[in-house]
């Protein structure tokens, strides 16, 4: 790596998002460092997609941090006696039970401890705001107040080493546009994981939120998803 490559730190949860996004920061000529979560989520099976991205893309690192599930409450994606919503008319305005609190808050502190550590300023996030489910910490304000923080809290920043930068290249994009991107950089969605419901075999359902979205990008990008759904 070239002393002149800059660092970045990516959130990598192993969907189509976040792979688009380290693509993304690859081509930008980003040195990434990959960083995914383990909190006995319902749809593990997306740290092992998250591996596949980390490796196809030559991330120089890819750490998979475990987080006490106790932390992550109340959430269809986290209590398996909670079901996760199928089949349902999205309604951005209201905030679905898929919606794990402080996720990104928390993802995005581990993140901002690594890149502080490895000496890098900058972070990337594959948030999106024009097609997202209704996730609060989604949103462009949350992100730059974010960055405000990440800019008061740190040492580096302080002593004026860097100032912190959070990129959410794909926070405006429809996700017809995200899978238009991706495809253009080469990304291989056949090993991206997006489903919160898979069925024992990691098969995605189709019908869960995050289904439906891919499904609707990829159709409206006029291209087929290389996923094989579960049956029903």
């Amino acid at each position: 790596m070239s002393k002149k490559t800059k660092k970045a730190v990516v959130l990598l949860s192993g969907g189509l998002d976040s792979a688009t996004t380290l693509a993304i920061a690859k081509s930008n000529g980003f040195a990434c460092y990959a960083i995914s979560f383990n909190y006995d989520q319902r749809h593990c099976v997306e740290l092992k997609s998250a591996k596949k991205i980390a490796k196809f893309f030559g991330a120089i690192q890819h750490k998979i941090i475990n987080i006490a599930p106790a932390v992550f409450a109340n959430s269809a994606l986290t209590d398996k006696s909670i079901k996760v919503p199928l089949n349902r008319h999205i309604n951005p305005k209201k905030i679905p039970i898929t919606y794990v609190p402080a996720r990104n808050t928390i993802f995005l502190s581990y993140a901002l401890a690594v890149a502080e550590a490895i000496g890098a300023f900058d972070i990337f996030v594959g948030v999106n705001a024009s097609d997202y489910s209704g996730y609060p910490d989604c949103r462009k304000k949350y992100i730059e107040a974010f960055e405000k923080m990440a800019n008061l809290a740190t040492a580096a920043a302080i002593e004026e080493k860097g100032r912190y930068k959070i990129h959410t290249p794909i926070i405006k994009m429809t996700k017809a546009q995200i899978v238009k991107t991706g495809t253009r950089l080469g990304v291989d969605y056949s090993i991206t994981h997006s489903c919160y419901n898979p069925d024992k075999k990691g098969l995605s359902c189709g019908r869960c939120d995050s289904c439906q979205l891919r499904l609707k990008g990829f159709a409206q990008a006029g291209l087929k998803d290389p996923l094989k759904y579960a049956k029903h």
